[in-house]
């Protein structure tokens, strides 16, 4: 008896590390920006673990993410619409599987309390972070939108982080700064730094999406799934819990969850059905914009085939 109890648990042993070998290692490359946040309470939640997942999230500027996914070293990412478009057009290619958030005024320009208008910045220095980023395209949205164009500022090479903190400091010369949440924030806390003439409420064109590389998504369409799933789970899990869902959030990119539940007022995450509403045509009325945007600009030599960029097959 005691031998066949010992075989049974060996066996028992034996299949419970079957299944966790069957568990897809996925290395996801994001930024501390709050629309991502659900991704990292998927992991820490253990709901990705759950759906057969064993995630690493490595945090990566987003200058610099494309090349980790060229390297290998992550097969999926979080970023900006047009940042696909970018990634793809220099030869990077990746594609789109599910939208992750919409911001409502958590990214933005601020300015120095002297600047009345969005059009004065002509000839002045403007802090951004590096052509191909998201506030680095806000910076040429928002001007382009003003009867501007990016040769008409003298662009600051800062991250989102460094842009709020010059703004803040008062750094000498500095007269505009593009960053968003939470470090937007930051700046909404000290109005006499500067003020915010302009977020994503007034140009509604920053929207996240989460991908991988075509490779990864051939090769691995059931982990892709799962992807797909634990993200609206989690999305599902802050409605059910917020309270304990911003604490976790929030100690990512150290905020208390009170300060996380903040940031996270600027913008909206959005669900299985708001997916399916987005990649209907949203999404690609989108791209066009921002590829002829980023072609003028010249952020890219030649627009990539768009109609490649998103497969939705993961969020019916």
């Amino acid at each position: 008896m005691k031998t066949k109890t010992t075989l049974i648990a060996l066996a028992a042993a034996a299949l419970a590390c079957a299944v966790q070998a069957q568990d897809t290692k996925v290395g996801i490359g994001i930024s501390g920006w709050t629309g991502f946040a659900p991704l990292t309470l998927a992991r820490e939640a253990g709901i990705f673990k759950k759906n057969g997942l064993d995630v690493s999230i490595k945090k990566i500027p987003q200058k610099d993410r494309h090349l980790a996914i060229a390297s290998g070293d992550i097969q999926c990412a979080a970023t900006t619409v047009e940042t696909w478009i970018i990634w793809n057009a220099n030869g990077v290619a990746t594609t789109q599987i599910f939208q992750l958030d919409k911001s409502f005024g958590a990214d933005g320009m601020v300015v120095k309390p002297t600047v009345a208008a969005i059009k004065d910045l002509k000839g002045k220095k403007v802090a951004a972070d590096a052509p191909g980023t998201a506030t680095y395209f806000t910076l040429a949205w928002m001007l382009k939108k003003n009867g501007l164009s990016i040769k008409d500022v003298e662009v600051v090479n800062l991250s989102p982080q460094a842009a709020a903190n010059a703004m803040i400091a008062g750094t000498a010369g500095i007269d505009a700064g593009m960053t968003y949440e939470p470090f937007l924030s930051a700046v909404r806390a000290k109005p006499e730094a500067g003020k915010i003439i302009a977020t994503t409420l007034d140009y509604p064109m920053v929207m996240d999406t989460f991908g991988c590389t075509p490779k990864f998504l051939a090769e691995n369409p059931k982990a892709a799934q799962a992807l797909a799933n634990s993200y609206f789970q989690a999305l599902e899990m802050i409605k059910a819990d917020p309270k304990k869902s911003f604490e976790i959030m929030g100690a990512d990119v150290k905020q208390s969850g009170e300060a996380f539940e903040k940031s996270q007022a600027f913008l909206r995450w959005q669900d299985r059905a708001a997916n399916q509403k987005f990649f209907a045509g949203e999404h690609a009325a989108f791209s066009k914009d921002a590829a002829e945007l980023l072609l003028e600009v010249g952020i890219i030599k030649a627009i990539p085939d768009l109609s490649k960029l998103a497969d939705t097959r993961f969020i019916k």
